[in-house]
């Protein structure tokens, strides 16, 4: 399995193919590829999709389409699935299509596996039709998938084609402790998502690494935290650049989902007391900034929790304000990383 050995922190990006006020999807996937583009250039490891769906605002439902437009485009940084939402699709069928990524670019694609569907319950049933009350077992499903793109499958009687002996990397993502326990019983490596669900953070890892057991795909537990970052030149210029975020979560607390919104100047009156409260505590692993106030807080918490690997959402309104918040994050965490070696 491709995961760094060094002590460095290593950094991604996570794109929810976040569609902005007054831009189409077919905006979004350019700038998609552009900001990917970028962040292989700035030596970010990996750059992953979400799987989401009937969200007006988030456009990456065909999750493993993204995924080869975008390694398509690029040369070095490895592509994948943040997550694919196991339950609504057969382990067969994800088994061939990311075999069919694998085959198209060797050695750069993740399957990062999720048990949430990625919807509202309404959505979910579409999606899975009759199989809406089928008892979707999340571990045997993943054993399913692992023997599928193993090398010992090729006198089985149900092959992946193309997938059969790749061996394509698994992910376990989560955000509680159930995910944690499933990632550290089969000896995979556990991505939380801390950018929205920040509550069972530090109880989850902790589960995981107390009770991770090694495995042919990893000797040793392997952490990666999802956080939101907005870095600007100053810290009044983040603050302003993140209202974009904060609407953006407003939203899903709220429950009225609107295109991705510009920057305002004041949420106060946007939200209530109560809505403020409620983003605030999703957003509790948020870095919002300028270089020096982001890395005195990424220190903090990198100490705090030694994770092995921070993965980036950025929900920013202007694309080259955007860009210019992942060349900073870049900056801040190879400093960190050359005090730290």
């Amino acid at each position: 399995m491709d995961i760094k050995e060094s002590k460095n922190i290593a950094y991604s990006v996570l794109d929810l193919a976040t569609v902005i006020e007054g831009k189409t999807p077919a905006d979004t996937f350019k700038r998609s590829l552009e900001l990917a583009q970028e962040a292989e250039k700035l030596g970010y490891n990996r750059y992953w999709f979400a799987e989401h769906h009937n969200m007006i605002s988030v456009a990456s439902s065909a999750t493993s389409v993204l995924i080869g437009y975008v390694a398509g485009g690029t040369s070095t940084i490895r592509v994948g699935s943040g997550g694919i939402m196991l339950p609504n699709h057969s382990p067969l069928v994800v088994a061939e299509q990311f075999g069919t990524l694998a085959s198209l670019y060797p050695g750069r694609i993740d399957l990062g596996l999720g048990r949430a569907p990625g919807t509202d319950q309404m959505t979910a049933r579409a999606i899975r039709g009759e199989n809406f009350n089928a008892v979707h077992n999340f571990p045997t499903d993943i054993e399913t998938l692992e023997t599928l793109f193993s090398k010992n499958n090729q006198n089985g009687k149900i092959r992946a084609i193309p997938g059969d002996g790749l061996e394509v990397p698994i992910w376990i993502l989560g955000s509680s402790p159930d995910s944690a326990r499933v990632a550290a019983a089969m000896g995979l490596p556990y991505a939380f998502a801390s950018h929205f669900a920040p509550a069972y953070f530090l109880e989850a890892i902790e589960l995981y690494r107390r009770n991770f057991r090694p495995s042919i795909y990893l000797d040793k537990p392997y952490v990666m935290a999802c956080v939101n970052v907005v870095a600007a030149e100053t810290d009044a210029e983040a603050e302003k650049l993140s209202t974009s975020v904060l609407q953006f979560f407003l939203g899903v607390v709220s429950g009225s989902r609107k295109l991705l919104q510009p920057p305002v100047d004041n949420m106060d009156a946007i939200w209530s007391m109560q809505e403020e409260h409620a983003v605030n505590q999703m957003l509790a692993y948020s870095f919002i900034g300028g270089p020096a106030k982001l890395k005195k807080k990424l220190t903090a918490f990198f100490d705090k929790t030694q994770v092995d690997e921070i993965m980036v959402t950025s929900h920013i309104f202007d694309h080259q304000a955007r860009i210019e918040s992942y060349q900073l994050f870049s900056q801040i965490v190879q400093e960190i990383n050359s005090v730290e070696a």
